[in-house]
């Protein structure tokens, strides 16, 4: 649309178009996109840093010969296991996070990639809260009524209960972001092509 300008002097009238609305709120919509990319992104990697962290507190929890060590036990075993799993999977996350922030694209279609997002959060969060449990039980026995494994080794425990800690803080982070990769895929299917905000 042309607004009209009044004539000076047998001048012709200069179009200027006028900025619309639906440009504007184009421009809106991708700023609000870009600020929920980046928050994801965000959580991903906090995901990764805990989950990592966890697992090298895990694997490093080891006295020397007589003491105790995280593979003599099972929930420590499946604590180091989930929180690597978790790591390995929350770094390519961040990375497709990054490029979905920089490029304004997903690197899979659309379609697959939210589908993947928000599947695969579900599966590596129930799986960070089942260790974490698992473990947190194990901890609980050797402190309370396992020998005296905390009382003669008190420096394992603690890592232990590190290693423990950690995993439940990328199981939190981690679960923020499938609440949001879930909400992404809502607003797919509700707008049928790329979400809105």
């Amino acid at each position: 649309m042309f607004s009209p300008q009044p004539l000076r002097n047998g001048e012709t009238p200069s179009p200027h178009p006028r900025i619309s609305a639906p440009h504007f709120h184009s421009t809106l919509s991708a700023q609000k996109l870009r600020r929920f990319n980046s928050l994801i992104l965000l959580l991903r990697l906090l995901a990764f840093c805990f989950s990592l962290s966890s697992s090298i507190f895990t694997l490093t929890n080891s006295g020397g010969p007589g003491s105790p060590s995280w593979r003599d036990f099972d929930a420590f075993r499946y604590v180091f296991a989930a929180n690597a799993i978790v790591a390995v999977y929350s770094l390519l996350e961040v990375a497709a996070s990054a490029w979905e922030v920089l490029k304004s694209a997903t690197i899979f279609p659309e379609v697959l990639q939210v589908w993947f997002d928000f599947g695969h959060d579900q599966i590596f969060a129930y799986l960070l809260l089942s260790a974490g449990s698992a473990a947190t039980a194990l901890a609980q026995t050797l402190r309370e009524g396992g020998g005296d494994t905390c009382e003669s080794y008190g420096a394992f425990c603690l890592q232990s209960d590190i290693a423990i800690a950690l995993g439940f803080l990328g199981f939190l982070f981690l679960g923020f972001t499938s609440l949001l990769s879930g909400y992404r895929v809502v607003c797919f299917v509700i707008n049928g092509s790329r979400f809105h905000l």
